[in-house]
């Protein structure tokens, strides 16, 4: 039995659908039974579990040869930081109680560091908490997801504007497709290979690093209007965040991270990290949320609002487990006052 943590989630998805056309056993775990009706169509057993709770944990990974587990960024909480890490806690003290054969751990490319990069410092403690599981444990440290642009695509298209965090705009770092993720996660799952080493640290992007100047042009490209990519200056990154609704300590550590990002601390462990490159391409991957994006741009010309053209467009497009979602989530909804005095649009 293959537990997948997280199965409704982009990469889950993909995990628990390549393991069922294997012909394995999946049970999903989702927080509530309407998550779990697209899994159960393609055979999987659906669990419901919250991860604060050690107890409903510990009944999802009954009888589980192998458990994906993913702890998602609780973007709604006052302190994000300390309730993922009681989430954390509370699953390892699951595993700990009854360990499967292995484990994998969706976790953060910068994860090897314990302190100065924001987010990627919660995937750290999750490295450094189930390293006290027996079992065989492997990380799956992914780039960032090429598909937290989704929800800034309706103010691509609409503005003409793309306002990032990461500095320069010239800048290349790396990202990846979460359905590239999924697959090599089933892959690693199914890896029966004797192994010398737990954990073992693997690490995926895509073949070609971006910036957020080719993001703008490929949106451009696709969407046949001008994008611009703009630096939202380093000074007004705290209040911008905080301003779109994030509390102070989660507008932190995204601050942290972005920081960390424009210094080059996020990206893969040398010789420490297996590396592999998704297949999927900048270009595809935006291809396949454009229609999102503008079926919103549609509803807010319809005479509907804001919020609701941001959920149709989140609606199939959205990441939990991504944590530098939050920031492109959040930059759309504060792009006014970030970009509009030096935003340029071409109609």
């Amino acid at each position: 039995m293959f537990v997948i943590f997280g199965a409704a989630g982009q990469v889950g998805t993909v995990t628990a659908t390549v393991l069922r056309e294997a012909g394995h056993a999946v049970r999903a775990v989702v927080r509530d039974r309407k998550q779990g009706e697209s899994l159960a169509r393609i055979g999987c057993e659906i669990a419901l579990a919250d991860l604060l709770d050690t107890a409903s944990v510990a009944r999802a990974i009954e009888g589980a040869y192998a458990v994906q587990i993913l702890c998602p960024v609780p973007r709604a909480h006052a302190d994000p930081a300390a309730e993922m890490r009681r989430m954390i806690n509370s699953s390892v003290d699951a595993l700990e109680a009854n360990p499967p054969q292995r484990i994998l751990a969706l976790s953060d490319y910068g994860a090897e560091h314990a302190s100065g990069t924001g987010i990627s410092t919660l995937f750290h403690y999750l490295e450094t908490q189930l390293k006290t599981v027996d079992t065989q444990l492997t990380f799956l440290r992914a780039a960032e997801h090429m598909h937290n642009w989704a929800r800034m695509l309706p103010l691509m298209l609409a503005r003409g504007v793309l306002p990032s965090l990461h500095h320069p705009v010239s800048k290349l770092y790396p990202t990846v497709a979460a359905q590239d993720v999924g697959v090599l996660a089933a892959e690693l799952l199914l890896d029966d290979r004797a192994l010398n080493v737990s954990p073992r640290v693997v690490s995926i992007e895509s073949e070609q690093r971006v910036s957020a100047f080719e993001v703008a042009r490929t949106v451009a490209d696709l969407a046949h209007r001008q994008v611009i990519a703009r630096e939202v200056p380093r000074g007004e990154w705290n209040a911008m965040l905080q301003a779109a609704g994030l509390g102070e300590q989660h507008a932190r550590l995204i601050v942290d991270l972005y920081d960390a990002h424009n210094a080059g601390r996020i990206d893969v462990e040398k010789d420490v990290s297996e590396r592999y490159f998704g297949a999927t391409t900048l270009a595809q991957a935006l291809a396949g949320i454009l229609p999102a994006a503008v079926a919103a741009l549609a509803a807010v010309a319809a005479g509907k609002t804001a919020a609701t053209a941001e959920a149709a467009t989140a609606a199939g497009t959205a990441n939990a487990a991504n944590a530098a979602e939050s920031t492109t989530a959040i930059a759309s909804n504060a792009a006014n006052s970030a970009t509009a005095a030096s935003t340029t649009v071409s109609r």
